[in-house]
C-alpha cells in the first residue's frame, strides 16, 4: 500500500511539472513575432488570408522526407539566428517556420520586422539565402498534432478538394506552416497553404 501511494505521488508530481512546463512553453511561443495576415473570408473548413510582405532567411535542399528536411533545414537556419554569422549576432526567432513543398524543399524563417535585409550579418553557412516576399493571398487549412509526409500529403489533397468544390483557382505553390517547437505537446498548430490565382479583395466580400 505504501509503495502504491509513493508511485501515485511521484506520478502526480510529474504530471503537474509537465503541465507547468507546457504552460511556459506555450506562453513563450505566443510572445514571439508572427507573420502578419488578414482573414478575407472564412469557409467551413478553410480560410482565405491576405499576407503582408516580409523578409525571410531560407535554405533549399533536394527533396527529402519531412523529418530529414525539418531537421537539416531547421539546424542550418537556427544556427544562423543563434550566432552562426560574421558578427556572432543573435536574431530573435519568429513564427511560423515555413516549408515550401515542391521538387526541392525550402525551409524559411521570417526575419524580425525590425531588420532590413541590408542590416543582416553574413551567414557562416553559404547555403542560407535572404529574400523579400511580396504580399500574397493564400488558402489555408489548419490541423493539430505532429506533421509527417503522409499527414502533409493528406492535408494538401484535402485543401485541393475544398478549393475545387468552391471553384477557387490556385497554383501549385504549397507551403506547410508550423507554429510550435517539437517539445510543445499541447495545442499544436499546423497549417497547409496554397497561393490563389486571380483572387481579389472584392471576391472576399
Amino acid at each position: 500500500m505504501k509503495t502504491t501511494t509513493i508511485i501515485l505521488l511521484v506520478v502526480s508530481v510529474l504530471v503537474i511539472l509537465f503541465i507547468i512546463t507546457q504552460g511556459f512553453v506555450s506562453k513563450a511561443s505566443k510572445d514571439i513575432e508572427t507573420l502578419s495576415y488578414k482573414v478575407l473570408k472564412t469557409h467551413p473548413n478553410f480560410e482565405i488570408r491576405a499576407y503582408s510582405e516580409a523578409n525571410f532567411s531560407s535554405v533549399t535542399i533536394p527533396k527529402q522526407s519531412y523529418k530529414e528536411m525539418s531537421s537539416t533545414g531547421f539546424r542550418k537556419l537556427a544556427g544562423y539566428i543563434f550566432g552562426g554569422n560574421e558578427d556572432s549576432k543573435s536574431i530573435a526567432m519568429t513564427s511560423p517556420v515555413a516549408m515550401e513543398m515542391g521538387d526541392s524543399m525550402t525551409m524559411k524563417f521570417m526575419i524580425p520586422s525590425e531588420y532590413d535585409l541590408s542590416e543582416l550579418p553574413k551567414p557562416n553557412d553559404s547555403s542560407i539565402r535572404f529574400t523579400k516576399e511580396n504580399s500574397k493571398i493564400l488558402a489555408v487549412i489548419r490541423f493539430g498534432g505532429w506533421a509527417s509526409d503522409d499527414r502533409l500529403e493528406e492535408k494538401k489533397k484535402e485543401l485541393i478538394q475544398l478549393l475545387d468544390s468552391e471553384g477557387i483557382a490556385h497554383n501549385s505553390k504549397f507551403t506547410f506552416l508550423g507554429y510550435n517547437p517539437p517539445y510543445e505537446v499541447m495545442n499544436r498548430r499546423n497549417e497547409m497553404t496554397v497561393e490563389l490565382e486571380n483572387y481579389s479583395f472584392d471576391s472576399a466580400e
